[in-house]
């Protein structure tokens, strides 16, 4: 990779992967050389979210690596981002505009400007989410 290359970073839980995610890969990958995905791992979804995925880690890590937006793929335990710009290096850091407002991204967009690392809000896909799609399956599953 060339010294002046720009790399981005994404993580997310990715279960029951759809267009949202698949619009966010891509719209990352528009502004940046060589595209980092981090997966989050099982444990640290159900810490956060207090729920389970539906997808296994193996899973959802061989879905995101497959596609062709995505240059390297890695397992997240933790939400905290320096570790990983520690580790990585990257130049942005890419997240969905559903987070605009949010303290935790507000912090980290201090601690990330910080480290000279530009946080990307990208547009939200909002027809379709993974929350979306287990109410509709859990509908359907309901008599």
């Amino acid at each position: 990779m060339e010294a002046n290359s720009i790399i981005g970073y994404t993580a997310g839980t990715f279960d029951m992967f759809h267009i949202g995610h698949l619009n966010l890969l891509e719209r990352a990958k528009r502004r940046c050389d060589f595209l980092i995905v981090g997966v989050n791992s099982d444990k640290l979804v159900e810490s956060y979210k207090n729920k389970s995925v539906i997808v296994t880690l193996e899973e959802r890590m061989k879905i995101v690596q497959s596609i062709k937006y995505v240059d390297k793929t890695i397992i997240v335990e933790s939400l905290e981002k320096k570790p990983y710009w520690e580790r990585l290096r990257f130049n942005k850091l890419f997240i969905g505009s559903d987070w605009i407002g949010n303290s935790r991204w507000d912090k980290t967009k201090i601690e990330m400007e910080a480290l000279g690392v530009e946080l990307v809000y990208l547009p939200y896909t909002q027809s379709t989410s993974s929350t979306i799609l287990r109410e509709k399956l859990l509908e359907t599953l309901t008599f």
